[in-house]
């Protein structure tokens, strides 16, 4: 495409476009890590990859920096936190499952943000009260939780019992995720986006730091690899992805921006199934779908009144 035809698009399509690429980034990143996963341990990683995303968005809003208040920070401590655990959940999980399993899992964030604002103390004043189809798309969830992560043969009296290390640890990064989209739904109407942005990754930073010795052995072979992944994660899944997700969805509806973000385990999938040769059997990936429908029912059914489209209310990992 010519730069006169890309002029000639308009906000709303370019930013559709902007944003599935940074769907299908993120997807492409659950095997990305995996792979790496072979040269440095997990939480080391995410401490890499963190520390690269907080320099890179420090220089580029350095300007906005200068004018943080003390209530930035706070905020930026709070969000960063629950980034962290997130990601360290994650990374950790991913080390004992499949790719694939792990971007599904990590899907049913948007089934458990619902789930929360039950909570009136948990919930945003943008947010509406959670209707019925949040419950019914947690219950498709969950049913496809049981079937993704428990062996084809698991008898029901041992079905919790049988689901995989790596399952559960993805499952708590999917609920401190949920907290941290909850978290910034209360902070970013209050903080500028360029301020919160880099706190939070440098807090998050900062977290993965002192959690580090929790992980074990600590490992480190420098391999073409892992500076690939550790590029593509820190500087095009988090420090552009912040950046690019903020932008366009001021000129999308909640619901495309949805169904975009639903592709993200689609993605992983199809990558996974590429270069790592992963697949799911029947019953697993009869669970995939489950999971699929229920973050489906859960984000695109309609709310009885409307949900603040500021960019920052809705961030994807």
């Amino acid at each position: 495409m010519s730069r006169a035809e890309l002029q000639r698009l308009s906000p709303s399509t370019i930013a559709h476009l902007l944003l599935l690429a940074v769907v299908l980034i993120w997807g492409a990143t659950f095997v990305l890590i995996k792979d790496a996963l072979q040269d440095v341990s997990p939480l080391l990683f995410n401490l890499l990859r963190m520390a690269l995303a907080a320099v890179a968005l420090a220089f580029i809003n350095r300007r906005h920096l200068r004018a943080v208040t003390r209530h930035g920070l706070l905020a930026g401590a709070i969000v960063g936190i629950f980034l962290a655990a997130g990601y360290q959940f994650q990374t950790s999980g991913l080390a004992r499952t499949t790719a694939v399993k792990s971007a599904f899992i990590t899907g049913t964030v948007v089934v458990f943000v619902p789930l929360l604002t039950m909570i009136p103390s948990l919930r945003p004043a943008s947010a509406p009260v959670p209707q019925a189809s949040s419950l019914a798309g947690a219950l498709l969830a969950f049913g496809g939780l049981v079937l993704l992560t428990t062996p084809a043969a698991t008898r029901w009296g041992n079905l919790f019992s049988s689901i995989g290390t790596g399952d559960l640890l993805t499952l708590l990064c999917a609920i401190a995720f949920a907290g941290h989209l909850l978290a910034l739904a209360h902070t970013s109407t209050k903080i500028p986006i360029p301020q919160l942005a880099t706190l939070q990754i440098a807090f998050a930073a900062l977290l993965m730091v002192l959690t580090l010795p929790l992980g074990g052995t600590v490992y480190l072979n420098v391999t073409p690899r892992l500076i690939v992944a550790l590029l593509v994660t820190a500087l095009l899944a988090t420090a552009a992805a912040f950046t690019i997700q903020s932008w366009a969805q001021q000129h999308l509806p909640p619901t495309h921006t949805a169904l975009l973000l639903t592709l993200e385990p689609v993605f992983a999938w199809l990558t996974s199934f590429l270069f790592l040769g992963e697949r799911l059997s029947a019953r697993s990936l009869t669970g995939a779908l489950l999971i699929l429908a229920g973050i489906l029912l859960t984000e695109l059914i309609p709310h009885p009144h409307p949900i603040s489209e500021h960019p920052s209310d809705s961030v994807q990992y």
